[in-house]
């Protein structure tokens, strides 16, 4: 027996798997290539980014211009194709929310933060790397470790580079899941910060 005759089954479905639709005729393909995609999305729970997607359609295929057609035709309907962190999902839009929460049980998914939560994320999203001391300065005191582990907990903040401060402490930043659940694509899409001074 030839061991090196042995594929992985993955590979195998790949070398099956037709992207260019050589067998569809051309006016079919743009169609059968967008519900590729939709059925790829559907599928994930987190967002995918556009070379998962390439993987899917043909060669030289934009896959940009694809989502455009999808967005399009999604008009009017409960739900939308958002591009989050990178990626694309699709999200139920915000105005069905008390629809949802009716009908379904969603189980305990809430995401209420305390005030101080809600300021440590922000301080953490605002000036990351940051380590516990660097909170401290923000704050004027201690955070508590359990709060910073509620936050890790909800998979929003998780262990950055250690710290250049002596003894090298680790530090944290937000994760993807924070991007997802504040609706950035990057952390560049944070509102930017306007101080007032009491001068």
């Amino acid at each position: 027996m030839n061991i090196a005759a042995k594929r992985n089954p993955a590979e195998e479905a790949r070398e099956v798997f037709d992207r260019e639709l050589g067998e569809v005729p051309q006016e079919l393909r743009w169609r059968e290539w967008m519900g590729r995609i939709e059925a790829v999305l559907f599928a994930s729970a987190s967002p995918v980014g556009r070379d998962d997607l390439a993987r899917v359609v043909g060669q030289g295929v934009s896959v940009e211009m694809l989502i455009e057609d999808i967005q399009a035709e999604l008009t009017g309907r409960p739900y939308e194709l958002a591009e989050v962190s990178g990626g694309w999902m699709f999200r139920t839009k915000t105005q069905f929310a008390d629809a949802i929460k009716a009908a379904a049980d969603l189980g305990d998914q809430s995401l209420a933060f305390t005030e101080m939560e809600m300021g440590v994320l922000c301080a953490i999203a605002y000036h990351q790397p940051i380590d516990r001391a660097g909170l401290k300065d923000i704050f004027g005191k201690e955070v508590n470790r359990d709060l910073l582990a509620r936050l890790r907990f909800k998979d929003l903040i998780a262990s950055g580079p250690r710290s250049p401060r002596p003894g090298a402490p680790h530090t944290f930043v937000t994760t993807e899941t924070f991007l997802v659940t504040f609706d950035l694509q990057t952390l560049r899409d944070l509102p930017e910060l306007n101080f007032v001074s009491n001068v």
